[in-house]
């Protein structure tokens, strides 16, 4: 459609019309006919914006603080949708801005009324507990020794300060372990439990909301297990999950350490039996992707599946010459990649790249284009419409980003032309294939760093030259060998396939820990706004999702999030939201911790979040710092001005006098208990009861200081007990 069809009925001025009206009506009809026009041009594309803008409304829910910010989301939408169809009725433009508009008005009210129906009890306070419950789920995690377990506690279980949860998440150590124990038995435990973890630090993991929408009210470690009856008629899920953790045990039997968790997670998904130091090297060295089954891993699965069933019906000249094979063998690729998802537990990713796959595969039967975006946004919808609260996990964003960005620059002409197949040489074809590995490692590192770094505050800076060897490793050597030594071992011919899976399962994180271990190898940031890395996503779909010219819009959002990112210093002091455990930047730049004993857990969570990768230091052994047994005291000097930090460090009670004249000399007062109201610092108390209502902090003593509380990031969610739960 050209500019001069595409454009509303013209409108000239009337008598009655002044010379104002008359030059902003013609102002609005050139406006108009510019959107139509880009409009029509993009019209392929804006079937792509349904899905974003329904995750929209969902990430919305999300960031607005409490019911009124929703509901104004939902009527602000709603006039949206209705103002742009109203202004040009009939217009391209208008009927997309409307269905994008009403789009987003329906994930935010879907996602609140998915929170609202997954309301269950949560335990209120931590508390010793004895009770029987039936165990609905068994997940070993070899690498830590221990087993979790999700259990449903009996109805006449009993918890203080509050109703029976509707789920409890218990670990069990290995010593505490008892046979007989699976999905359907019905055990004793004895544990100490706790609420759901909140976020501990503004940016932090947050478990609390996790566990909301999966009905668990609780969390804690079994210090008693009995088994009270085995396990009944398990249903197939159960039978499919036993299968699983068996499958998983016989790998790790066959591949010792790090090369037998692996692989467990490539077969099965079960990534409890990779070692820490296995699993932070693949992190930092921008191969986590390979640890979670989705996308290579199905695809790998699919494509096997398809080529081998081809193969074999063509041995048959009749069904070669009378039936249709490419859709015969695309049915048995479907059912295997179903198979698989089962087996690996079904997560996001996997669902994601079964949905794909098999519109993949529909699309191959019906001999149209394989892979585009407009599949892409058809499994990203289908997630969303079932399970909408994984929008904000890493899973689904990391997914859908590496997928779209393979997508869109394969897609693109001039990389099309690149690295399309042509009658050449060897090394030419070789060269080109490893071309087209660099670009799309490249691409796919450049959309995955901004979520990593959000999530995790670290990305890894060498995953697109480590990809370029670990991905066909992984798809070509190391998958098929593993499947082979599965099917052969039931008749003990598996050895030999072993033997290759373990090697290249070891040269592979031989790859993670020598990329990971290199000079500049993860680039680290302290937890950064939400509103920055919104302006990076939006900027990136901006940039994905069109085609013409005005896709380079797209980067003046990146470019302002990246540089609100960069900007953004790390604190001066963050606080846990219990109270008990804080870190203080430095003179040198390094961070300092009240508790030296802080168990490995805090440490990283206090490294992460301040993104250093230093070796967190004692509070204790700053030569400013004076400490004794109960309290520490110590002087930071930031901008030209001296401030006083004072913080308890034990559980014994320090004389009023004491306290009330520590506290008077200090500007910030920081405790794990309530403080008398005797204690008056010169700028902030920091205790119990501030932190029951804001949780974790991270203060910047700048000018003026500023405070970023863990109430701010998770506002009045349903999951959010006023900020810190006693």
């Amino acid at each position: 459609m050209s500019t001069d069809d595409a454009s509303a009925p013209s409108i000239e001025a009337g008598p009655l019309q002044t010379g104002g009206e008359s030059r902003f009506r013609s102002r609005f009809a050139r406006l108009n006919q510019w959107f139509e026009a880009r409009f029509d041009a993009e019209r392929d594309q804006l079937p792509l914006w349904l899905p974003v803008g329904f995750g929209l409304g969902i990430a919305a829910w999300f960031a607005l603080p409490d019911a009124a910010a929703w509901g104004a989301f939902l009527c602000a939408a709603g006039a949206a949708g209705l103002a742009a169809m109203a202004l040009a009725p009939a217009t391209r433009w208008s009927r997309a801005v409307g269905i994008f508009a009403l789009a987003a008005l329906i994930g935010c009210a879907w996602i609140w009324l998915r929170a609202e129906r997954a309301a269950e009890p949560v335990l209120s306070r931590p508390q010793m507990a004895d009770f029987s419950a039936e165990v609905e789920s068994v997940h070993p995690v070899p690498a830590q020794e221990m087993t979790r377990l999700v259990v449903r506690p009996a109805p006449d279980a009993r918890f203080r300060g509050g109703a029976t949860p509707r789920r409890l998440r218990i670990n069990v150590a290995e010593g505490e372990w008892r046979d007989g124990i699976g999905p359907g038995a019905t055990v004793r435990v004895r544990a100490w439990l706790m609420p759901p973890a909140p976020m501990a630090v503004p940016g932090a993991y947050d478990f609390a909301r996790v566990a909301w929408f999966r009905g668990i009210g609780g969390s804690g470690r079994a210090l008693e297990l009995a088994v009270l009856a085995p396990p009944g008629e398990t249903r197939w899920r159960d039978r499919l999950a036993d299968w699983r953790q068996r499958l998983s045990a016989h790998i790790r039997d066959r591949l010792e350490g790090g090369a037998g968790g692996i692989a467990a997670a490539l077969a099965t998904g079960d990534q409890g039996g990779i070692p820490e130091e296995d699993a932070e090297a693949m992190r930092d060295s921008g191969l986590a992707h390979l640890l979670s089954v989705s996308g290579l891993h199905l695809t790998a699965v699919v494509g096997a599946a398809m080529l081998i069933a081809l193969r074999l019906l063509a041995l048959s000249p009749r069904l070669a010459l009378h039936w249709p094979l490419p859709v015969i063998a695309a049915g048995f690729a479907a059912a295997a990649g179903l198979a698989y998802t089962l087996l690996t537990g079904a997560e996001v990713p996997t669902v994601r790249a079964f949905i794909a796959a098999v519109l993949v595969l529909l699309g191959m039967a019906l001999g149209r284009e394989a892979l585009t975006l407009r599949l892409v946004a058809v499994g990203a919808l289908v997630v969303l419409i079932s399970w909408p609260e994984t929008l904000v996990g890493p899973s689904f964003q990391l997914s859908f980003a590496a997928i779209a960005a393979i997508v869109t620059l394969h897609d693109h002409p001039r990389v099309r032309a690149l690295l399309s197949r042509r009658d050449e040489g060897a090394v030419q074809k070789f060269g080109r294939l490893l071309l087209g590995l660099v670009l799309t490692g490249l691409v796919v590192e450049a959309a995955l760093a901004p979520i990593a770094i959000f999530h995790f505050h670290k990305a890894g800076i060498y995953g697109a030259l480590a990809n370029i060897i670990a991905i066909p490793l992984t798809t070509f050597v190391i998958m098929p060998a593993e499947a082979l030594a599965l099917l052969l071992d039931p008749f003990g011919l598996g050895g030999v396939f072993w033997w290759i899976t373990g090697t290249g399962l070891r040269a592979l994180i031989g790859l993670a820990r020598a990329a990971a271990d290199a000079p500049g190898a993860v680039a680290l940031l302290p937890a950064i706004p939400p509103a920055a890395f919104g302006l990076l996503v939006g900027g990136g779909l901006w940039l994905l999702l069109w085609r013409s010219y005005w896709r380079i819009w797209g980067l003046a959002p990146v470019l302002a999030g990246a540089a609100w990112a960069l900007a953004t210093p790390a604190p001066d002091l963050i606080v846990t939201g219990d109270g008990k455990h804080l870190a203080l930047r430095t003179d040198r730049g390094d961070f300092a911790i009240l508790r030296d004993r802080a168990g490995d857990y805090v440490r990283d969570l206090l490294q992460e979040s301040t993104g250093s990768d230093a070796e967190l230091g004692a509070l204790a052994d700053l030569p400013e710092a004076r400490c004794s047994r109960d309290l520490c005291t110590t002087d930071i000097e930031r901008d030209g001005r001296r401030w006083r930090l004072a913080a308890t460090r034990s559980t014994l009670l320090i004389p009023s006098g004491d306290l009330a004249r520590a506290c008077a000399e200090a500007d910030i007062v920081v405790s794990d208990r309530r403080l008398p109201r005797t204690c008056v610092p010169r700028w902030l108390k920091v205790d119990r009861a501030m932190l029951r209502r804001t949780g974790g902090l991270a203060i910047r003593l700048g000018d003026p200081p500023a405070i970023e509380t863990v109430t701010d990031r998770v506002g009045v969610h349903p999951w959010a007990a006023g900020g810190q739960r006693p």
